[in-house]
């Protein structure tokens, strides 16, 4: 009995303020408590709130989910925190600036946050200084051999790099594909990811293992040369040839005029470009980061467009100067041309890759084939006073 008293008398003063509030809005009287309780769930307010609510409640599970990682997955971590936070634009910094914004807008920011990331980042700059290359070269119609080195570096290294993409693209269309792309940038971060999203300890131990399968190509290339030259009638060139092999087999580097010396042999029969062997093509591939697992007549194909992008980035190097390129700079060009760089000081670094040079200068468009041998020939880590001519 007194709990049914009690809703009765609950519903009438329900009831009564009702109607008051009723009277209040037909006789334009309006209290200050009312409006200021209107106002306190005006639909602008409730956007913000909700806004600041799913900001902060997303900033508190990515907190725990990356402590989690961190704990756990260290390895996984340092994979998430390069593809996907890597060094973060100030977001508590930034976050202050959508205050009073919609929610949309909260999403959006989430969203651009997400890009922009170190990774994406230097993705980004590449592609916008490609873009900016083929501009100028649309606009004043120059010629790809006619570019400065550094842009014809950008233009060769960023062209891997979308190939090298183009497949992970093309794997993550289909719905819900994206976790195996995740799982594969995981476990595969060498084949899958391109340079911009390696972390630097992995860009150091990814270089030594690339390094390393070309040094493995090595004895098959010197085989093969051994086994060519057996066959040369000058005798000279022949015994020339096997000098070059032996040094070379024995850890030494050798000198400019002995490459230099047997140059008759890869101008034409039997080591010029259109004279290789499909055995060499194969042994030749790996030393350019090609693979050999093609045909005899693309082996070739594609050696040769390598072979004389590389003279002609030598060319635009000589031009510039070994001593203009930065140390990173420096170090890569070093790379690609056959050296362990990670191994070496700056300075020995740049009388090798001046030796390199000396060669390269002396070689003419068909002698292409030598400048692949180079990449065998030169391949010793310098030793002190080793640069002679």
């Amino acid at each position: 009995m007194a709990l049914s008293c009690s809703r009765l008398s609950n519903n009438l003063s329900l009831l009564r303020l009702l109607r008051l509030q009723s009277h209040q809005i037909t006789t334009g009287i309006s209290s200050p408590c009312f409006c200021q309780q209107t106002r306190c769930y005006s639909t602008s307010e409730v956007r913000r709130g909700i806004g600041r609510y799913v900001t902060t409640s997303l900033q508190w599970v990515n907190g725990k989910y990356e402590n989690f990682l961190k704990k756990r997955f260290p390895r996984y971590y340092l994979l998430y925190h390069t593809f996907v936070e890597g060094k973060r634009i100030s977001f508590r910094r930034k976050l202050r600036h959508t205050s009073g914004c919609s929610l949309f807008t909260y999403f959006l920011f989430l969203f651009s946050c997400f890009l922009a990331t170190v990774g994406f980042k230097l993705l980004f700059r590449d592609a916008k200084d490609v873009r900016d290359i083929k501009i100028k070269m649309s606009k004043e119609g120059i010629a790809p051999r006619d570019l400065s080195y550094r842009e014809m570096e950008k233009l060769r290294q960023f062209r891997r790099d979308v190939l090298k993409g183009i497949p992970i693209v093309l794997l993550s269309i289909p719905p819900f594909a994206n976790y195996l792309v995740l799982l594969l940038m995981y476990f595969y971060p060498r084949q899958v990811l391109t340079r911009h999203f390696w972390t630097p300890k992995q860009q150091v131990e990814f270089r030594q293992l690339y390094h390393s399968q070309r040094i493995g190509q090595h004895p098959a290339v010197i085989q093969e040369l051994r086994r060519v030259s057996a066959g040369t009638p000058d005798g000279d060139l022949r015994s020339r040839l096997e000098d070059l092999c032996t040094q070379v087999q024995k850890g030494k580097t050798p000198q400019v005029w002995e490459i230099l010396a047997v140059r008759g042999l890869f101008s034409g029969a039997p080591l010029g470009m259109g004279q290789l062997s499909v055995n060499q093509m194969r042994n030749l591939s790996p030393l350019l980061f090609l693979t050999p697992r093609l045909p005899g007549f693309l082996m070739g194909r594609r050696l040769t467009s390598h072979a004389a992008e590389l003279l002609v980035l030598d060319r635009a190097l000589g031009k510039l100067g070994p001593g203009q390129l930065s140390e990173s700079e420096l170090r890569q060009a070093c790379y690609m041309r056959g050296l362990d760089s990670d191994r070496l000081g700056v300075h020995r670094c740049r009388e090798w890759l001046d030796r390199w040079l000396r060669v390269s200068s002396s070689l003419g468009d068909s002698d292409t084939s030598l400048l692949l041998h180079c990449l065998v020939f030169l391949s010793a880590e310098p030793q002190n006073g080793a640069g002679g001519q």
